[in-house]
C-alpha cells in the first residue's frame, strides 16, 4: 500500500507574539510527509520547488520513505514562499508576502509508479491542481482525503465542488466550513458539505480540538492544552499527515478507524507547534508518540458507571 500526497514545499518567513523565523522549510506537502513518516514509510510526494531548495531537506524527507520522484525540480527558478504575522492570541494571522513563483504554472505529472496508490492526501492546492491528480490514477484509492482553504473557496467554488464529488473525505477548519456551507453551526454545516460530495468531514478547532462527521454519527477529540504555541503555522497540515499516515499504516478507512486518526493526528498537530516550521516534526521519536497518546486518552477518559448516574438523579429529584 502507499499513500501519495500533493502539496506544497516551500519557504515560510513566519512572526509569531514569541519571535521570527526568516526563510525556513515550509509547505503543506513538507508538513504532511513529515507527519505521516511517523507511522507509514511508503509515501510518495507530489510537488515543485526551484534549484534554490536545499539538497540536505530533500535528503531528510526520503529516508523518512519519502518517495521524491514525483517532487518537479526547476532550474534557474525559485520555489514557493509565503511570509506571515500571528496575532496575539495566534488564532489569526495576517499574510504579508505570497510568491507563486513555481507554483504558477505548475500542472503536475504523475510518474508511472505513482498511478497506482491506495491512499491519496490532495493538500491544499488549486482545485483544478487536485483535480488532475484524481484524473490521472487509473484506480480509484481506497480513500481520497483533501484538504483546501478560504481563498479556494472564494476564487474557484466551481472546481472546487467538482472536486469534492471525487473524494471520500474532507478535512478544513471550522472558519472554512461556516464559508463553505453558508451557515454558522457547524452540525449544519457537516450535512451540508457532505451532501456535496465527501461521505466523511473532518472540522479541525484548533485549540479546541476537531470533529469527525459521517452519517448520523459524530466524534470529537479535543486538543491537547499546552503551555506555550511557537508556531501554529503547519498544525493543519501535521494533522492531516498523522491522519491519513496512521490509516494507510493501519489499511483501515472504516469509522472506527478514523476515530483512532482523529487522536494521532491531533497527536502529531501538537508536536509541530512546539517549535518554528518542520523542526520539531523531525525530533519526534516513538516514545514521544506513544507517549503522548497515553495523554490524550487519558485528557479524553471519562469513568461512568450507569447505576451510579442514575441513582444521582433520583437522589436530586
Amino acid at each position: 500500500m502507499s499513500l501519495l500526497v500533493l502539496g506544497t514545499v516551500a519557504f515560510d518567513t513566519i512572526e509569531t507574539p514569541i519571535d521570527k523565523a526568516d526563510r525556513i522549510i515550509g509547505g503543506a506537502g513538507t508538513y504532511i510527509s513529515w507527519s505521516a513518516s511517523n507511522f507509514y514509510n511508503n509515501i510518495r510526494l507530489v510537488s515543485v520547488i526551484g534549484d534554490d531548495f536545499p539538497q540536505d531537506e530533500l535528503d531528510a524527507l526520503n529516508k523518512r520513505g519519502v518517495d521524491l520522484e514525483g517532487l518537479e525540480k526547476r532550474e534557474g527558478e525559485r520555489s514557493f514562499y509565503w511570509a506571515g504575522r500571528y496575532d496575539q492570541d495566534m488564532n489569526s494571522r495576517e499574510t504579508l508576502v505570497t510568491e507563486l513563483n513555481v507554483l504558477g504554472d505548475f500542472n503536475p505529472e504523475l510518474p508511472e509508479s505513482y498511478k497506482d496508490v491506495e491512499y491519496l492526501m490532495l493538500g491544499n492546492f488549486a482545485p483544478a491542481v487536485q483535480m488532475q491528480i484524481i484524473e490521472q490514477i487509473p484506480n480509484r484509492p481506497k480513500l481520497v482525503a483533501l484538504d483546501t482553504m478560504n481563498f479556494w473557496i472564494e476564487s474557484a467554488m466551481d472546481d472546487l465542488k467538482k472536486v469534492l464529488q471525487k473524494i471520500d473525505i474532507l478535512i478544513i477548519n471550522d472558519e472554512e466550513a461556516r464559508l463553505l456551507s453558508g451557515t454558522y453551526s457547524l452540525v449544519k454545516a457537516a450535512r451540508i458539505i457532505r451532501a456535496m460530495g465527501p461521505k466523511y468531514l473532518v472540522i479541525k478547532k484548533g485549540e479546541h480540538g476537531a470533529l469527525l462527521f459521517h452519517g448520523e454519527e459524530t466524534f470529537f477529540v479535543p486538543a491537547l492544552p499546552l503551555e506555550e504555541v511557537f508556531d501554529p503555522t503547519g498544525a493543519g497540515d501535521s494533522f492531516a499527515g498523522g491522519f491519513m499516515g496512521y490509516l494507510a499504516s493501519a489499511g483501515d478507512s472504516s469509522f472506527e478507524a478514523m476515530k483512532r486518526a482523529l487522536v494521532y493526528g491531533s497527536v502529531v498537530a501538537s508536536f509541530c507547534v512546539e517549535k518554528f516550521g518542520i523542526s520539531r516534526l523531525k525530533e519526534i521519536t516513538e516514545d514521544d508518540l506513544r507517549a503522548r497518546v497515553d495523554k490524550f486518552f487519558r485528557l479524553m477518559h471519562v469513568p461512568v458507571l450507569v447505576d451510579d448516574v442514575y441513582t444521582s438523579l433520583s437522589d436530586g429529584e
